[in-house]
């Protein structure tokens, strides 16, 4: 962190157009701007996108400081930052649900604590597709309706995970960024046969383990491996292509 005295000077240089001065401020201030950050993880928006929103509200914060004020910047600052990041999250960041999606969520968790009461299983989505009268991927819709999404660079247990994040717990980190890098995944999900795509889907784009998915395609856990392990390849083969 900088001196006082040089702080205020760097904002007197930054209020007058500066962009070097402006850069020196954010750039000093970085830990400052993380610290409060941190506090709002695991709100369904990604890490750089809220120190993004941080760094908005520490330029506000450069603006509209008067320099008269007998307080520290950092005093004022973290105000500007924090306010930033909770009107995003307020007005842009979450995800908004229906009332009917909430209503029919409810009625379908009802269902499924009771048949888990009677047979100890919780029902398969195709149970639950014919019980509401709804095809199958809309019940998956639903159920995650009220999962808040969780980022796949999200640290895992600091105490048992090493500094790993959960990217790294579902396939091998650099094959999924090259993956992302070469930017046709879309297009070779699409290219894949129904049954496989929605394997694919379950296992990375929603968070699910093997049994879980084993649970919702009404197949063996074994199954999943194999068939999981068969499509990616696939989709190797097609990315070299």
């Amino acid at each position: 962190m900088l001196e006082y005295e040089e702080t205020l000077k760097l904002l007197n240089k930054a209020k007058d157009g500066d962009e070097k001065a402006k850069e020196l401020l954010i750039e000093n201030n970085s830990p400052l701007v993380k610290s409060i950050v941190r506090r709002y993880k695991n709100k369904g928006v990604e890490y750089d996108d809220l120190y993004q929103l941080g760094c908005v509200g520490f330029v506000k914060a450069i603006n509209n400081f008067d320099t008269s004020f007998n307080v520290k910047f950092s005093t004022y600052a973290v105000p500007m930052i924090a306010g930033e990041i909770k009107r995003f999250l307020r007005d842009d960041g979450s995800v908004k649900v229906s009332r009917s999606i909430k209503s029919q969520y409810y009625n379908m968790q009802k269902y499924i604590d009771q048949i888990r009461l009677k047979t100890g299983e919780p029902p398969t989505t195709k149970q639950l597709a014919e019980q509401f009268n709804i095809e199958e991927p809309e019940v998956m819709f639903i159920l995650e309706s009220s999962r808040m999404p969780v980022s796949i660079y999200e640290t895992l247990d600091k105490e048992s995970s090493n500094g790993q994040v959960i990217l790294d717990k579902l396939v091998n980190y650099d094959e999924v960024s090259s993956l992302f890098d070469k930017m046709v995944l879309t297009e070779v999900l699409k290219e894949l046969e129904d049954k496989d795509r929605k394997l694919i889907m379950l296992r990375y784009f929603r968070d699910k383990t093997q049994s879980e998915v084993a649970q919702i395609l009404n197949v063996s856990q074994v199954q999943v491996s194999r068939l999981e392990n068969k499509i990616l390849a696939k989709m190797k083969n097609k990315l070299k292509d």
